[in-house]
């Protein structure tokens, strides 16, 4: 079963975010944490990981 989680840099003022459920091996699934039975995005976990290093050079510009 997917346990989902929403980043840290989320704040508690019910702002709108995503949740990552990345415990499912192979997997991961992202959606909106306002919308809990909304669609979900089902990514590999390689793709993921690509993903979120292409962020993080993003930032670091």
């Amino acid at each position: 079963m997917a346990q989902w989680r929403k980043s840290s840099r989320s704040g508690s003022n019910g702002a709108q975010c995503v949740e990552v459920a990345d415990n499912i091996s192979g997997w991961v699934g992202v959606r909106d944490s306002k919308v809990l039975d909304g669609p979900v995005v089902v990514t590999t976990t390689s793709e993921w990981r690509s993903f979120v290093a292409g962020l993080k050079r993003q930032a670091l510009r």
